[in-house]
């Protein structure tokens, strides 16, 4: 079939040309996907405000030649409580960074779906989040197969594992350090 119809999570979006968007979506079933949205930039975009960034969206997509096409959205969740904040949002951004950064492309990753989509539902109430954000950096270390859980991690040196792996450095880390 060349329709399919995912739920993802978007982590990133750019623009493309004059109307057009790519976003970075995290599914379930193709893990870390790159999906082209024609027309989302113009006014009349019904399908714009169910591609932001953060939002949890099911998707229909059409499977082209180079990247699938966006066809229909439809908002699942919306974080609503975490943009509402500063703080959570930049903490929200880094996470989608370390997703978009770590994870390979076309992979089913349920596991990591899962995970994300819990620490975001986390994010939305807690109190105590940098111990959130380390016990998911810690676990989507370990899913992917980075790190095991007999060795102990600070804060810092996560970051610095990350960023070897990254092989450069984090652009959230400096919104998280302003907020810690």
């Amino acid at each position: 079939m060349r329709t399919i119809q995912v739920e993802g999570i978007i982590l990133k979006r750019r623009n493309y040309g004059e109307a057009d968007r790519i976003i970075t979506v995290f599914t379930r079933e193709f893990g870390k996907m790159q999906i082209k949205a024609k027309g989302v930039r113009k006014i009349a975009s019904k399908r714009s405000s169910h591609i932001e960034p953060l939002n949890r969206s099911s998707l229909s997509l059409y499977k082209g030649h180079m990247l699938p096409i966006l066809t229909e959205a439809t908002t699942i969740e919306s974080y609503a409580d975490i943009k509402s904040d500063l703080g959570r949002i930049g903490f929200a951004y880094h996470l989608c960074e370390l997703v978009d950064g770590l994870c390979p492309e076309n992979q089913e990753m349920g596991e990591i779906f899962t995970l994300l989509q819990n620490v975001l539902v986390q994010l939305s109430f807690s109190t105590d989040i940098p111990v959130i954000i380390h016990e998911f950096e810690v676990a989507l270390l370990t899913v992917l197969g980075y790190w095991s859980r007999q060795e102990e991690l600070q804060n810092n040196n996560i970051n610095y594992l990350i960023e070897g792996i990254l092989e450069r450095k984090l652009k959230s880390r400096q919104i998280l350090q302003k907020l810690l």
